[in-house]
């Protein structure tokens, strides 16, 4: 059942607005056929439907008779009664009928009641979807409002896990400075795992959750939402007074509009007890009797195990965050420990974090560490660095285009490396890749082209300090010992010697 005023709203939206009924049923969160009863909308209808014969027509009198008496009699039932009885028509056409003839009974309810700081009901909303990137996020918000003074706690979320199931609870229990006595919850996951009758088996996260703050988790009965209508009701007066066409850009600036929301306007509302007194002022004289809060918060992050391979990266809910190179060195696959929150993701080895990210609610995306890629490329240079072609391509990167091009005309790129290996040593890597880029230029990708080309430069820099000897090939050299101001007599003497010889 719904008030006059959703009424009201509904065909405002239809007949004013000119929405349809699937927008109206999503705006308002109703389901379609409730908006079409609110709407009538049978009298829109083509009146020569209601004067068409239809199959179930001759066993109306007996339905209608048969509900008299058995009201929750199903219509798989139903159909299994009259088809003997020579009914041909769907099981479709006869749940329709079914729904129409069967007598609605209202239930009546009692108006409870509950002392201060004595009960609070819990529970999710959906507000459509947004876009993060190129993934699609459900937003949700989890509402906790207290049964007394109906001061309420909400937040926002991308989904509803149980790790924000959890966290939103701890949020609101310190905003309000205390936790109340026992919670009302419908008959999530997150709360109960198996039910039987009146005996629950509740989530153990749930249970740890309770022992910490010291309240009673107590599931409504199925099928009876009444229970928690408080918080159903808080839920539309957020979708109504907050939500509705409001804007925002990132989750952190919606949660904190619904915050500055809270105070100013659902705290400000009339108390339902007693229009002179606001939900605020309630609120501040249950506070004290709230229970008093643990030293520590209760930990809501989630704690799982992650594999690591080769590629530098773990993947955790589609997306991949980087680790450091070094801890990829142990044979086998590395098993680490992932804590994520809300905002971050953590990577431990044992006990000790070697990665600390930002978390992602994008798909397919890479968060790393600049740090982690650094250091892999270090790795990677000093790997290049073991073969010769390695070396040459680190120290010169011009090298690459150079051996490539001289491939292409005939050369012997391994021949090439070694000689040039050698200029390298000679002249240097500077000197090096400015000849090998003007060979290019000149399309002469060949040895003896960057030979003269170094030659060329040296001999144009007149004023340039001597290249300086590179003994590396001639270590029986590296001993020699020349005076610094050697005696000319005995050249002179050889030069006579050489003059008589000639005579």
């Amino acid at each position: 059942m719904i008030s006059n005023e959703e009424v009201a709203r509904i065909r405002h939206l239809f007949h004013a607005e000119h929405w349809k009924i699937g927008t109206i049923a999503a705006e308002l969160g109703l389901h379609a056929e409730t908006v079409s009863r609110a709407l009538e909308t049978d009298r829109f209808r083509n009146n020569h439907s209601r004067l068409r014969d239809r199959l179930v027509d001759p066993y109306l009198d007996f339905l209608r008779q048969t509900l008299q008496q058995h009201p929750r009699l199903s219509a798989t039932r139903l159909l299994q009664m009259i088809r003997p009885r020579g009914y041909t028509g769907s099981i479709s056409q006869l749940r329709r009928v079914v729904a129409e003839l069967r007598p609605m009974r209202r239930e009546a309810f009692l108006r409870l009641r509950t002392f201060p700081a004595e009960q609070a009901q819990a529970d999710w909303a959906c507000f459509g979807e947004v876009s993060i990137g190129r993934a699609r996020r459900r937003l949700s918000a989890f509402v906790l409002t207290l049964s007394y003074s109906r001061a309420l706690w909400l937040e926002f979320f991308l989904d509803q896990t149980l790790e924000n199931f959890l966290l939103g609870h701890v949020h609101a229990f310190h905003d309000w400075g205390g936790c109340v006595r026992s919670i009302l919850y419908d008959n999530l996951k997150s709360v109960v795992l198996e039910r039987r009758g009146d005996a629950i088996h509740f989530h153990p996260r749930l249970l740890e959750l309770s022992a910490h703050y010291h309240f009673a988790a107590r599931p409504c009965r199925p099928a009876r939402a009444n229970e928690k209508g408080r918080v159903e009701r808080v839920i539309q007066y957020v979708r109504h007074s907050f939500f509705a066409a409001r804007p925002f850009t990132t989750l952190e600036d919606f949660n904190r509009q619904a915050l500055a929301w809270r105070n100013e306007v659902a705290h400000q509302r009339p108390w339902p007890g007693d229009d002179s007194r606001t939900v605020a002022q309630l609120f501040e004289e249950e506070k004290p009797r709230l229970l008093p809060l643990p030293v520590h918060p209760f930990s809501c992050d989630l704690i799982c195990t992650v594999e690591a391979d080769k590629t530098l990266y773990v993947r955790f809910h589609r997306n991949d965050y980087s680790v450091p190179p070094e801890v990829l060195d142990r044979p086998g696959p590395l098993t680490l420990t992932l804590v994520a929150s809300p905002t971050r993701v953590r990577l431990l080895d044992g006990q000790k974090e070697i990665a600390s990210h930002p978390r992602s609610y994008d798909r397919h995306a890479q968060v790393e560490d600049p740090a982690h890629r650094q250091a892999l490329l270090e790795r990677k240079r000093k790997a290049l660095g073991a073969t010769p072609s390695g070396r040459l391509a680190a120290l010169v990167p011009e090298s690459e285009a150079f051996l490539q091009a001289a491939f292409e005309h005939g050369e012997s790129t391994a021949r090439l490396t070694t000689q040039l290996l050698h200029l390298l040593d000679d002249y240097g890597a500077d000197e090096l890749t400015a000849a090998l880029h003007e060979a290019l230029e000149q399309h002469t990708p060949r040895l003896s082209s960057v030979a003269f080309i170094l030659a060329r430069r040296h001999r144009q820099a007149r004023r340039q300090a001597p290249l300086p000897v590179n003994l590396s090939r001639r270590p029986d050299l590296e001993n020699l010992t020349v005076l610094s101001n050697p005696s000319l007599e005995a050249y002179d003497e050889l030069a006579q010697d050489t003059e008589k010889e000639s005579e």
